[in-house]
C-alpha cells in the first residue's frame, strides 16, 4: 500500500500526516510531495525522516493513493497524470467537485456510490462536509425541503498566510495581507471571489455541493459565508425546513446516535459547540437545537467542526479507508 500526500508541507498536508498516524493508516511506502520550492525538505513521520519529492517523481512511483491538498490549478494539472498510472486521487481542492463525471464524497453520507473505476474523487468544501454529516440522518427521516446556512469560518481555511495576518495584526506588526481588510477584531462577509449574482463563490459551493452529495436538486439551499478571527474550526448557524413535522427530542436523540457526530446541547449549563473545543477533533459537534417558531416544520441548529480535520484531512483519509475496506 503506497500512499502519496501531495501538498505535504501546507496546513492541510500537515494535518493529513497527523490523521494518517493517529488512525494507523496501513501503508508500506509513503511519498511526501510538494512544489519545486519545497523539494528536498525533510519531514519526520512516525520516527522516520522523509525527503519531500516533486510531482513527476511521485507519478513515476505509481502510488496506490494520492491525497491532494495543493490547490485547484495543481489538481487540474496533475491529478489526471496520477490517475493515468493507476493511482486513486482524493482531492481536497474545488477543482473536481462539480465535474459531473467525478464523485463528491462524505463517507458517512454517500460513500456507497464509489466504485473501483473512480480514479479522481473530490473532497467537498469544509463547511459543506460538517453540515451534511449533521443533516443526513435528519434528511433520511424527515426529508429536507430547504436549508438556510450562515457560516463563521476560521482563518485556517485560507491557509498559513491568513493565520500569519491575524497574528501580525494582533501583535501590531505590519505584515503580508491576504484579506482585503483587517481580520483581527473584525468579520469579513466575503469568502472567495464575488460572482455576478452577488454571491461569493464559497456560498455557491455550499449550495451546489449540498445538492450533489444528497443526490437531489429538490432541496432549496441558500448561504452566507463569513470569515472570522478564529482558529480551531468553522461554525454554522443552520435553519432547516423539513417536509414533515418533527419532535425536538427525537432530533436530539438521532443526532446523539449518529456516527461521527457529538451532541453538545445543554444550555442550562452553557454547553454548546465552539471552535476552541473542536480543534484537533474529527467529530462534528451539534447544539442549540430548537424549533423555529416562525414557520412550520423548521429547526434551528448550530454546527461546529475543525475545518482542517473533518473538513479536509480526515474526510480524505476516511475515503481511502473506505476504498481499502472494499478491496
Amino acid at each position: 500500500m503506497r500512499i502519496a500526500v501531495v501538498g505535504a508541507t501546507g496546513l492541510v498536508g500537515t494535518e493529513i500526516l497527523k490523521v494518517l498516524e493517529e488512525r494507523n493508516f496501513p501503508f508500506t511506502e509513503l511519498y511526501l510531495v510538494a512544489s519545486e520550492n519545497s523539494k528536498g525538505k525533510k519531514i519526520s513521520f512516525k520516527g522516520v525522516e522523509y525527503t519531500v519529492i516533486g510531482m513527476e517523481e511521485a507519478i513515476a512511483l505509481k502510488p496506490d493513493f494520492a491525497i491532494f491538498s495543493a490547490g485547484g490549478s495543481t489538481s487540474l494539472a496533475f491529478a489526471p497524470k496520477f490517475a493515468e498510472v493507476g493511482t486513486t486521487v482524493i482531492d481536497n481542492s474545488s477543482a473536481w467537485r462539480m465535474d459531473p463525471a467525478k464523485k463528491l464524497i462524505v463517507p458517512e453520507v454517500n460513500a456507497d456510490v464509489l466504485t473501483k473505476e473512480d480514479k479522481i474523487i473530490a473532497n467537498p468544501n469544509c463547511s459543506t462536509i460538517q453540515m451534511v454529516v449533521a443533516l443526513n440522518p435528519l434528511h433520511k427521516k424527515y426529508g429536507i425541503k430547504r436549508i438556510v446556512v450562515s457560516t463563521y469560518q476560521s482563518v485556517t481555511g485560507t491557509g498559513k498566510a491568513a493565520v500569519d495576518q491575524l497574528m501580525d495584526e494582533r501583535a501590531g506588526v505590519e505584515g503580508k495581507k491576504v484579506y482585503p481588510h483587517q481580520i483581527d477584531l473584525n468579520l469579513i462577509p466575503h469568502i472567495d471571489v464575488f460572482l455576478d449574482n452577488g454571491y461569493c463563490k464559497e456560498e455557491i459551493k455550499m449550495i451546489q455541493e449540498t445538492k450533489k452529495i444528497f443526490g437531489t436538486d429538490k432541496i432549496g439551499v441558500t448561504s452566507t459565508t463569513v470569515r472570522v478571527p478564529v482558529m480551531g474550526g468553522h461554525s454554522e448557524a443552520v435553519n432547516v425546513e423539513f417536509e414533515n413535522d418533527f419532535d425536538v427530542e427525537d432530533i436530539k436523540n438521532i443526532i446523539s446516535k449518529t456516527e461521527g457526530v457529538v451532541l453538545e446541547d445543554d444550555v442550562k449549563n452553557n454547553r454548546y459547540p465552539m471552535p476552541i473545543l473542536s480543534k484537533g477533533r474529527d467529530e462534528v459537534f451539534v447544539g442549540r437545537i430548537r424549533r423555529d417558531e416562525s414557520q412550520p416544520n423548521t429547526l434551528n441548529m448550530w454546527i461546529v467542526a475543525d475545518n482542517l480535520r473533518k473538513g479536509a484531512a480526515t474526510n480524505a483519509v476516511q475515503i481511502a479507508e473506505y476504498l481499502i475496506s472494499k478491496k
